[in-house]
């Protein structure tokens, strides 16, 4: 009985490791068309009998403006060009001030916000963000930065069912992805921590001094190698 167990558990993981091995592969080439927080939230949408809003649309990362680039990486993740998926630096400080009960953003990479949205679901189990962890390793090994960047941009949420830098865009500035000035890429990232809550546009003076503080920030990182 214990053999048959330990072979089902055998076999299990390692079809786990087949199949999210060659997701990932398979992603690295083609658009990721939904993601699971997209799918949760329509289904979210139907139980509380609200409208259904779902805005998403796969746009190339030459077609996206390195204003957005940069102010993702200034708002989420300023290290994100020199890890290797996890900035521990920050991880430890996000700890320190969470047990002081301070209210922070985390210490998680755009690496580990990809794998997250992509792959898995929203929750802070021990079992998610182990998960997580794996996904985050294969992505770095197999897609790289600019593949990191490019699915990250296309697939978070930049607001009440807008997902992805082209609806965004649109949405928030009735513009393209690509003619995003400093100042309105600015204001997408700045909502990223709550982007159904917050306005990139018509903003509250909270969001306004993000704004001000991520430009800043962007006008340090300069031109962006991936």
């Amino acid at each position: 009985m214990i053999k048959k167990i330990l072979n089902f558990i055998k076999k299990t993981l390692l079809w786990f490791f087949a199949i999210s091995i060659l997701s990932v592969i398979i992603f690295k080439w083609v658009p990721v068309p939904i993601t699971p927080l997209m799918v949760i939230r329509v289904v979210e949408s139907k139980f509380e009998d609200s409208e259904t809003i779902f805005s998403h649309d796969w746009e190339p990362l030459e077609n996206i403006s390195p204003n957005l680039q940069k102010a993702v990486i200034a708002s989420e993740d300023g290290n994100f060009l020199k890890h290797s998926g996890f900035d521990f630096d920050a991880m430890q400080k996000a700890f320190k001030n969470n047990k002081k009960g301070k209210r922070i953003k985390g210490g998680s990479t755009i690496s580990q916000q990809t794998a997250k949205n992509v792959f898995l679901w929203q929750g802070r189990s021990y079992l998610r963000k182990g998960l997580e962890a794996y996904f985050t390793v294969l992505i770095e090994l197999i897609w790289g930065k600019e593949r990191i960047m490019e699915v990250y941009l296309n697939s978070i949420e930049m607001g009440n069912g807008v997902y992805g830098a082209k609806e965004a865009a649109r949405h928030w500035y009735s513009t393209t992805a690509k003619d995003l000035t400093p100042q309105q890429a600015a204001g997408i990232a700045a909502i990223l921590p709550n982007p159904r809550k917050f306005k990139a546009s018509n903003s509250s003076s909270y969001i306004n001094r993000r704004k001000a503080k991520i430009q800043r920030v962007m006008r340090q990182i300069g031109k962006i190698e991936y």
